[in-house]
């Protein structure tokens, strides 16, 4: 059985202004999603899930979807916001979104953010381990922290701790600049420019399911709903600790690319330019 690509494509992105997801890239007006969509494929995926809202739905379609449909099944989950509290607007996050899949996913899957371009090692390695893996037996690809940030502004990243291949946890930090500095809860720091970061490139098995949905409920339970995330991470990292599963981690030594700010934009284009020229992206 072939993995699926699931692609959380729900946010906004209110720092760049209006539905990035959909900002062409290409002269022909293909975004960073047909790319990540072709370098899945390739590595083997044999099915798209993209998690939206339900009031975008027909925009997503006409801009994206219906195109990216041509070349591979595609299907659609809606991130709903129905357990929000009153005078809130922001879905709960990246571990509430994919929850929201737990009915069409049954097979081992990877997750992906819209907005990222992750490049081709990084799908042939999660597919390979997909091919393969069983209950428990998860992987993520793992960034160096300089190739993935901006410019044009701070950004969070998700920095790893790593022993003998496989993850230990994950911890958020927010507010890194382009020099690889920070500054968390009023302490100022540098980190090294190889520190491993996840940028939501995750590849897991079905059972996350059942973690998520655990973890969920206590968050409703326990949270502050007003301003609170119930984010993916969270959920592994605790499965881990509790010996529920591991996680392989894969090494990228690759250029990431994100729209986190409309001046990102440049740059990546001009990235993705080079490797279509290249002979990349041949036929898409």
């Amino acid at each position: 059985m072939k993995p699926t690509l699931v692609v959380m494509a729900a946010g906004m992105g209110s720092r760049f202004g209006g539905l990035k997801q959909a900002e062409p890239i290409t002269e022909d007006g293909k975004g960073i999603l047909d790319f990540s969509v072709y370098d899945a494929k390739k590595a083997g995926f044999g099915k798209v899930i993209f998690i939206i809202r339900e009031d975008m739905e027909e925009d997503f379609k006409s801009l994206i979807g219906n195109r990216i449909a041509k070349t591979i099944p595609v299907d659609y989950v809606y991130q709903t916001m129905y357990e929000l509290p009153k005078g809130r607007t922001k879905p709960f996050g990246t571990g509430h979104a994919i929850y929201c899949c737990r009915n069409l996913v049954k097979e081992p899957f990877a997750i992906i953010n819209a907005d990222d371009y992750y490049g081709q090692n990084a799908f042939l390695e999660i597919g390979k381990h997909l091919a393969t893996a069983q209950k428990g037996e998860y992987a993520m690809t793992a960034y160096l922290l300089s190739n993935t940030l901006s410019k044009n502004g701070t950004v969070s990243r998700g920095v790893c701790e790593i022993e003998d291949g496989k993850l230990n946890r994950v911890c958020e930090y927010t507010k890194i600049s382009s020099d690889c500095s920070y500054i968390q809860d009023g302490v100022q720091g540098v980190f090294a420019k190889d520190t491993p970061v996840s940028m939501n490139l995750w590849g897991l098995t079905p059972d996350i399911f059942e973690y998520i949905e655990r973890d969920y409920k206590l968050f409703l339970a326990k949270s502050n709903l007003m301003k609170d995330e119930f984010y993916i991470p969270a959920v592994i990292s605790k499965a881990i600790e509790q010996k529920e599963a591991t996680v392989k981690v894969y090494k990228n030594q690759d250029k990431w690319f994100g729209i986190t700010y409309r001046e990102d934009l440049a740059e990546i284009k001009e990235a993705i330019g080079g490797y279509i020229q290249d002979g990349l992206y041949e036929g898409i």
